[in-house]
């Protein structure tokens, strides 16, 4: 619409609308940091807040509708600083210039994880956190030292959790900040002091909860390599459940939670006095039932004993016994033994060279002695000796002639 002096008269709705379409159209998508202030989610699942900066001396309205909030991996509070992307637009029925989110994170988290991430892979690729290299706890410790700041809400936890279950274990607190840039190189020189002094049967490293940021000192290389090189079996319970340092990934054990650190390094008295009284009551069961046993042989033997002709007269009986079964198997051994006699010596007789000699053969030696089976061991003129049935005779050859070819197999 135009007045009369020619300048253009807008409809509110179009002006609204068309200062939007000029932000989107300058703007397109922005990425901002700031403060969250007035945080609510509706129960439709819509994100409502205002993002402020530090000073708070600017503020942005913001909206998050449901299908983008879905994505959100943590859970935005209060004050926490965090950085967002989306498209800057005009809320008509107000006027308000606002902010539609479509993605929001912690701020400065993204680098950091992104560090995280690399640290871990070279770290891993070092075999630093192979389960191999972790080390079993103390079965019952009678020391337990605890690295974490002694303003640490942590240390109040493990030790309230140590005094409930085990107050016969003495605890020894060596002290370090647990955030910060000074936190590092002290936290790597308390888990060294713990190592070295050896007074200690497992180390608990422990801190509260916190953002990326605040659990930094955790991520350090020297804190990590200082627990991998601890001569003492290290617990690291660091933040919440969901909370992952690498110091954790090092540590022989990682406890979701300072408390739980606590209950995982020392078991409880209650339960430990109960397992000495059971083991007590199956130690002195079995000695009752060895003394039982031992008592009924005892009195088996003495029975024995105080009727001695009792046994006798059972020996007795045994050697009768065996008596007969020898008188009536001896001679049926002997016969048998005669009979086998009997068939060796007519095998025997069979094979006597005399009765070879009473059917007519002789047998023939040369003036040596030696016997003759064939004519190529004689000459004419040699002296023999024939032994017959009933004599000698002794003889001169007086000639030799071989049987013809076709007889010699005979």
């Amino acid at each position: 619409m135009n007045t009369a002096n020619g300048a253009r008269v807008w409809d509110v709705a179009l002006l609204v609308q068309a200062i939007g379409d000029t932000l989107q159209t300058r703007f397109g998508a922005v990425a901002v940091r700031g403060e969250l202030a007035g945080y609510t989610r509706a129960s439709s699942g819509h994100c409502y807040f205002n993002l402020r900066a530090a000073d708070g001396s600017a503020g942005l309205r913001c909206a998050m509708f449901r299908r983008a909030a879905g994505f959100l991996d943590f859970s935005p509070r209060d004050g926490q600083a965090v950085e967002l992307r989306g498209k800057l637009a005009v809320y008509e029925p107000r006027g308000e210039l606002q902010m539609i989110v479509e993605a929001m994170r912690p701020a400065g988290e993204g680098a950091l994880m992104e560090q995280f991430m690399r640290l871990k892979a070279r770290l891993e690729g070092e075999g630093l956190f192979d389960a191999e290299r972790k080390r079993p706890l103390p079965g019952f410790p009678r020391r337990i030292g605890v690295v974490t700041s002694l303003a640490a809400a942590a240390l109040h936890d493990v030790v309230t959790a140590l005094r409930r279950r085990a107050p016969h274990v003495e605890v020894i607190v060596y002290p370090a900040p647990v955030q910060g840039t000074e936190a590092p190189p002290l936290l790597v020189r308390a888990i060294t002091e713990a190592g070295r002094r050896d007074e200690v049967d497992v180390l608990i490293v422990c801190r509260g909860g916190g953002s990326l940021e605040d659990l930094w000192a955790f991520n350090d290389e020297a804190v990590v390599r200082a627990i991998v090189d601890s001569p003492v079996p290290v617990v690291c319970g660091v933040g919440h459940e969901t909370d992952f340092t690498l110091a954790e990934f090092a540590a022989d054990l990682r406890a979701p939670t300072p408390t739980a650190a606590a209950e995982l390094v020392a078991p409880e008295r209650a339960a430990c006095l109960e397992t000495l009284a059971q083991r007590q009551r199956q130690l002195q069961q079995g000695l009752q039932r060895r003394l039982d046993r031992e008592a009924q042989r005892l009195d088996r033997a003495a029975l024995r004993l105080s009727r001695p002709s009792e046994l006798l007269g059972q020996h007795q009986q045994r050697l009768a016994l065996l008596a007969q079964r020898h008188a009536a198997a001896l001679p049926q051994a002997l016969q048998r033994r005669g009979q086998r006699l009997d068939v060796l010596a007519a095998r025997l007789q069979a094979l006597d060279p005399a009765r070879v000699l009473q059917r007519g053969y002789a047998w023939v030696t040369d003036a040596e002695g030696r016997t003759l089976v064939s004519v190529g061991q004689v000459q004419p003129g040699a002296a023999l000796t024939a032994v017959l049935r009933d004599g000698q005779v002794r003889t001169t050859v007086t000639a030799v002639e071989p049987s013809p070819p076709h007889q010699s197999a005979e």
